[in-house]
């Protein structure tokens, strides 16, 4: 798999961003803010992430997805590593990430990529979706922050 930052003109892949975050608008908001890097294999896109500076000293992974035929394969993580190095090579010493409550693959998924769950943004799929978000059974409300040194 080749992973490379998103070329200038070069369209993000918004139906895949999508599926890990259905909100067009802020999708939008963070890729013109921040940095999209594209995950290929066998000459398609499989999947991308988009990192964000925080604040002083801290990176945000905004967005992660895989494309669905090739999720369980190994590939999240390879794309994890992948923007922790490029973190650690921007020169930032914290790493950290959010997904919503319902969450339960991702949050074991972060935790086993060496994230720690640092604090719990109540409300705040409420306040920023216009739409109600359901996953696993429950409604997404709160963020569940997680981060870890570089």
């Amino acid at each position: 798999m080749n992973i490379r930052k998103l070329l200038p003109g070069e369209q993000p892949p918004m139906e895949l961003l999508l599926q890990a975050d259905p909100s067009e608008k802020l999708v939008k908001a963070y890729l013109a803010a921040g940095q999209c890097y594209i995950a290929e294999h066998n000459n398609a896109i499989a999947g991308a992430y988009v990192l964000l500076p925080a604040h002083s000293g801290a990176v945000e992974l905004m967005n992660i997805a895989i494309d669905e035929r090739l999720q369980g394969q190994g590939l999240g993580k390879q794309l994890i590593h992948h923007a922790i190095s490029e973190a650690k090579a921007g020169g930032y010493t914290s790493f950290e990430v959010g997904t919503g409550n319902s969450s339960v693959g991702q949050l074991v998924f972060y935790q086993k990529c060496g994230f720690r769950i640092t604090g719990v943004d109540r409300d705040f799929f409420v306040r920023n979706y216009s739409e109600p978000l359901y996953e696993n059974g429950l409604q997404v409300m709160d963020m569940i922050r997680l981060s870890q040194s570089l």
